[in-house]
């Protein structure tokens, strides 16, 4: 059995002074080593510089010094780098990297000097791409040929199916290795590091001190997705969607698989081609998935088996590997997510908690035809509502109102579109979203026309369409409520158990 990953912070400092502060704060963050990059460090002194940061240092060291030619900041000569590379070891660095281009060199000229303790890493890095298993595979030989003690790769994420190839070539390697896929495609190569096997993976001390691009904070690795307790059989949960950096998903689903003791890490996925994905991670222990914008309705085509419901609304959020068979079933969670928490609204605005269909007869206006506007008109027709769809384009507007029995309008038609009271607003649209935070899909002179407005937008939890509606005197529930009730029943089909959900509502109003 392979050791656990280690967990490297990567240091970038303005000088000798500050990186040696840094490495006490790794250290204090849970950091196993620390990686030296004396290419970032200005008015490099070999000597005193090496000396001072080597010799009281609290972890142990891995001293790179990378030169532009392999995307490091070192633009000098090769005769001076070498010297600082053999100085580091000689001051006892723990490690050296050396790039593959000049490792025999380099390897020769530390001929029968390495201290006893001393690891070479020789490293090789693609910023184009990713290639093929096969030459992957040769790669590996050739670094181990000239003599590494552990090897590194690190190549480019163009598409997330990229890191599966390197997953593959991982899971059969004898000797230590690195192995990363750069880019926020390749996140997962990293927060995975620990299931398949890796000698190391690396880390900033803090966002906006990556010494690579797609590398994650510390505290992310070891707290948010549990680096350190992901082993070998874990089981691999994750969000499928683009963008998915912005999504909290990964906050709420760890921190609830963490409570209730499952074996279970939850990742993101940036995935572009969906069917290209599902083929890529066809591995058992890739076991279920939220699905995000914009692979909903084309996740209902990639499932070997479609629950009724999410068949009738025509989209997937939730895809669930069948352990017996190994099939794709899948679910649809917003439907139930949304719709409650809005007939909880109303119960409220009506004050009558008992009323069992407080939708019926209402007019309910959704804005957006995609895989949310489909649940929610779907749930709203389900509950007795008479629903009409507001969109962008007018064909998928009417393509869905055919598919529920309701009517179709342009979102533009919407600012005069006030034929009665009592009307639910329900946006579903990304309009409001983080980054975009001022933007909203309906003007604040037309929101007192309705009830109720719900926003299945999480982020902010409050939106500029609520905030106005607020203010207009009109009853909101935020896109958090749907957030919650939706994650909780993916927990139940993830995992066969109940949700633990007062763990997670109290997550999610204190940490989200």
């Amino acid at each position: 059995m392979k050791n656990p990953t280690l967990v490297c912070a990567s240091l970038i400092a303005t000088s000798s002074e500050e990186m040696a502060h840094q490495m006490h704060v790794a250290a204090e963050r849970g950091a196993d080593l620390v990686e030296l990059r004396l290419d970032h460090l200005p008015n490099f002194n070999p000597c005193s510089d090496l000396q001072f940061l080597i010799k009281d240092r609290p972890l142990p060291v891995i001293t790179t010094f990378r030169p532009k030619w392999e995307g490091g900041e070192y633009e000098g000569d090769e005769i001076s780098r070498f010297e600082a590379l053999r100085l580091a070891m000689e001051f006892g660095s723990d490690y050296v990297d050396i790039e593959l281009q000049a490792a025999e060199e380099f390897v020769e000229s530390i001929s029968m000097k390495k201290p006893e303790n001393f690891k070479l890493i020789v490293s090789s890095h693609n910023y184009q791409n990713t290639p093929s298993p096969e030459q992957l595979g040769d790669l590996v030989s050739r670094i181990q040929a000239v003599g590494a003690d552990i090897v590194k790769i690190a190549t480019t994420a163009v598409d997330i199916s990229d890191v599966a190839r390197l997953f593959q070539v991982l899971v059969h390697c004898q000797v230590p290795v690195i192995g990363m896929v750069m880019g926020e495609r390749g996140l997962v190569s990293r927060l995975l590091s620990s299931k398949f096997g890796m000698y190391l993976t690396f880390c900033s001390l803090d966002e906006g001190k990556e010494s690579a691009p797609g590398q994650p904070t510390i505290s992310e690795l070891l707290n948010l997705y549990r680096i350190k307790q992901t082993r070998a059989d874990t089981t691999v949960l994750g969000l499928i969607s683009k963008p998915v950096g912005h999504s909290k998903s990964p906050l709420l689903h760890n921190a609830a698989l963490k409570s209730a003791g499952v074996n279970a890490v939850y990742v993101p996925f940036l995935v572009d081609d969906l069917p290209s994905f599902l083929k890529a991670f066809s591995c058992p222990d890739f076991a279920g998935f939220s699905v995000g914008i914009p692979h909903k309705v084309t996740a209902i085509t990639c499932c070997d088996e479609v629950d009724p419901i999410a068949k009738c609304i025509g989209a997937v959020n939730t895809i669930v590997r069948r352990s017996s068979d190994g099939k794709l079933v899948g679910y649809n969670t917003d439907y139930v997510g949304a719709i409650s928490a809005i007939e909880d609204g109303i119960r409220g605005l009506i004050g009558n908690h008992a009323i069992e269909l407080p939708l019926a007869g209402r007019l309910f206006v959704v804005m957006g035809a995609g895989g949310a506007g489909k649940a929610l008109a779907y749930g709203a027709k389900e509950k007795g509502a008479r629903v009409i769809i507001a969109n962008r384009t007018y064909d998928k507007a009417k393509e869905l109102a055919n598919l529920v029995g309701g009517d179709a309008l342009l979102l533009t038609d919407l600012e005069s579109f006030h034929p009665e009271k009592g009307m639910v607003l329900a946006n579903t649209t990304s309009l409001g979203m983080q980054p975009n935070v001022n933007e909203t899909p309906l003007a604040k002179s037309c929101l007192g026309h309705y009830d109720l407005v719900f926003d299945a937008v999480y982020t902010p939890k409050e939106t500029r369409l609520l905030r106005e509606a607020k203010e207009s005197g009109v009853t909101v529930v935020t896109g958090v409520e749907m957030f919650i009730r939706q994650a909780m029943k993916q927990f139940d089909l993830f995992t066969g158990m109940p949700a633990p959900e007062e763990m997670m509502r109290d997550f999610v109003m204190t940490n989200i």
